[in-house]
Parts: C-alpha cells; structure tokens; sequence
C-alpha cells in the first residue's frame, strides 16, 4: 500500500510523535494551520469516514479519546480548541487514510472554511 499515514505507522517516514497507544498514532502537522495542529490516526487503514463500518466503533472511540489526551498534553483543554475530519476530495481531505485534526492554541472562528 502506497499510503502516506501507514508509512508514518510502520515508521517507514519520520514523524514527530505526540502520543502512540496500540490503535491509534498521533502527531504533528506539518502544514499546521495553528500554533498546535496535530493529526490522530488509526493505526488500521481505513480511507475515509464514509468506510467506516460497524466493526471500527470502537476504534472511533480510540481516536477521540487519543485527541482528549491529545489535547491535555498540548494545554488547550482549558481554553478550547477544533476538532476537525475531512471527508473525501469535496470536504477538504487530502491524505486518503482518516484522521482527526486537533487544532488550537488560537482562536478559531465559525463558519470554517
């Protein structure tokens, strides 16, 4: 598989790592679009949230837990911060593997995008 993130978790590519646990990695962006930016991947290839099927609830649950803890490490639970999942071409996602976007460390405003 020719696929960005997967190199990232088989450690094929360098990344700068945040948090790792056995089912997701978590690292920083390296086109970050605030002060902290950082991407929460499974480690288990799945190209986009619409492929998302029963069997991987509770890896859903492993990312959006690994972003909360994401989020502690880096100090914005205090004050807040973004968390963002592209969905395909039209909604802005450019590497086909799903990720979580933690943003924050600045105010973010609404509508995005």
């Amino acid at each position: 598989m020719d696929c960005l993130f997967c190199k990232i978790v088989a450690k094929e590519i360098p990344a700068e790592i945040v948090y790792e646990n056995d089912a997701v990695l978590a690292f920083r962006d390296i086109q970050p679009v605030a002060p902290t930016h950082i991407l929460v991947i499974p480690k288990k290839h799945i190209a986009t949230a619409n492929a998302i099927d029963a069997s991987d609830r509770s890896l859903m649950g492993e990312m959006f837990l690994a972003a909360k803890e994401v989020a502690r490490l880096e100090g914005l639970s205090e004050r807040g911060h973004r968390l963002v999942m592209n969905v395909g071409e039209g909604g802005g996602q450019s590497v086909f593997h799903i990720h979580l976007h933690v943003i924050g460390g600045r105010d973010v405003s609404w509508p995005p995008g």
